[in-house]
């Protein structure tokens, strides 16, 4: 298991699973074919399947230990959940030994971040035990939008553009919220201690959310989806179709490059292979990757 420092924050990544989720001309439809064509050398193959045209990525959890506690960002598909990504359906259910691995027992954990309420974010967020839906981290808080909590809830009537997430609601973010392990935040932040604090970046969904790290000399951005592939730390203008608000997803996704530029911090996109995060540099308006971090997954 690689791991990373960012000042007193120890960084590490647990795979759920990799894969094909779809073609890019579907998934990202303002790309064009000579777009990818342009970038495929070094997109290829981590990021694209140059033969297929699909969009490769990871489903895959990050663990910080910060301040003495053990935070999981995002908690992937699950196990005995209906697949997001095709293919999913395929992994093998072990992402607790994979965890494990890691060092990370369930009851070891103190703070889950869900960055946003899609399926492929909160499916660990719970397991079924005797035939009920139970909080996977017995002693955790679940750290939640209440934006993204009050859109996806079924019972408030939402209606999101492409895809119906009440099941998954109602199965990996009720539970936890009826056993009192839910903290719904609000407000322009939410500080967890004193290097990590969750901000706004809506657009993706009404509450995705971004966890900023400042430790030291170190900074990191841990962006969620508002990045899917590395193609928009270079293109950002362009959005993913699963988006409630692509123009506003846009913004947010220029504006954390703005800052991550300008404060040298690593972006880490929940979704990304290979080494999973970079840093971006810009020029002229424009913006590049400076370099990678030394977090393959190979």
């Amino acid at each position: 298991m690689k791991t990373i420092m960012l000042g007193n924050v120890e960084v590490s990544r647990v795979v759920e699973w990799h894969g094909a989720f779809g073609t890019t001309d579907v998934l990202f439809p303002s790309v064009t074919g000579e777009l990818w064509r342009r970038h495929e050398s070094w997109l290829a193959p981590d990021f694209l399947n140059t033969e297929t045209g699909e969009w490769q990525a990871n489903v895959q959890t990050w663990v910080l230990r910060s301040a003495g506690r053990t935070v999981l960002v995002d908690t992937g598909l699950g196990h005995a959940k209906p697949p997001e990504a095709e293919g999913a359906d395929e992994r093998d259910g072990d992402f607790l030994d994979r965890l494990s691995a890691a060092g990370v027992r369930p009851e070891d954990v103190d703070l889950v971040v869900n960055t946003h309420l899609h399926n492929d974010h909160v499916g660990w967020n719970t397991r079924l035990v005797d035939g009920e839906w139970v909080p996977t981290f017995p002693n955790a808080r679940y750290l939640i939008s209440r934006a993204d909590f009050d859109f996806w809830r079924p019972s408030n009537g939402h209606a999101p553009r492409f895809a119906d997430t009440g099941d998954r609601f109602n199965d990996s973010v009720l539970p936890v919220h009826q056993a009192g392990q839910a903290v719904l935040w609000e407000g322009d932040s939410h500080r967890i201690d004193e290097d990590l604090v969750l901000e706004p970046a809506p657009g993706h969904t009404p509450g995705s959310a971004v966890l900023r790290l400042e430790s030291g000399t170190d900074r990191a951005l841990f962006v969620g989806d508002v990045i899917h592939t590395p193609l928009q730390m270079i293109e950002p203008d362009h959005d993913i179709c699963l988006s409630e608000d692509q123009a506003e997803a846009a913004r947010s996704r220029r504006r954390l490059l703005e800052q991550a530029a300008a404060t040298n911090s690593l972006l880490v996109p929940a979704h990304l292979g290979g080494s999973g995060a970079a840093e971006v540099v810009r020029s002229n308006g424009a913006f590049s990757i400076k370099r990678w971090a030394p977090l393959s997954d190979d």
